[in-house]
């Protein structure tokens, strides 16, 4: 069977016959919703009990609370842009879950890296998890270790009387 696919305002539709495009198609419509702060759209390709976890160690969203962050910025027109720079797809047996890593371009936090899951449900290929990091090279991990140390000794501290 050949490839079809058709043009839906801002989504593109592949057909089954290549899942590794199809996978790649929703995980490129969802970035592009992020960047043009379309919500419906960006949170339309999560399953609802979808997990984002976030660069910031204490980020880890189900969609709803995702949701609720999300809106405000993009109710004003404020998304962010990861623009996926390599991509890696690989199945379970019987095709309908996949994994994925990718890495990210990102002028607001630098080269990124993003890996997660998605199920194919009802003929549409949903997203159960995303995690995105921050690649730290080795020859910095001392010192950002350090920083990350300093700061979370910085936020445990209770303000004195």
């Amino acid at each position: 069977m050949p490839l079809t696919s058709l043009l839906l305002p801002g989504l593109l539709l592949v057909s089954a016959s290549d899942p590794r495009a199809a996978v790649a198609a929703v995980l490129d419509d969802w970035h592009r919703a992020a960047a043009s702060a379309d919500g419906p759209r960006y949170f339309g390709h999560m399953a609802e009990e979808a997990v984002f976890l976030g660069s910031d160690g204490t980020e880890r969203w189900d969609k709803r609370a995702f949701q609720a962050f999300a809106q405000p910025h993009f109710a004003k027109g404020k998304g962010w842009t990861f623009t996926p720079t390599r991509r890696a797809i690989a199945w379970a047996a019987g095709g309908s879950v996949a994994w994925f890593d990718e890495d990210l371009a990102s002028t607001h936090m630098g080269p990124c890296r993003g890996s997660g899951l998605l199920e194919r449900r009802d003929g549409t290929w949903k997203l159960l998890q995303y995690n995105l990091s921050v690649p730290i090279p080795n020859a910095l991990l001392k010192d950002v270790k350090a920083q990350i140390a300093a700061h979370g000794a910085r936020s445990k501290q209770v303000p004195q009387p």
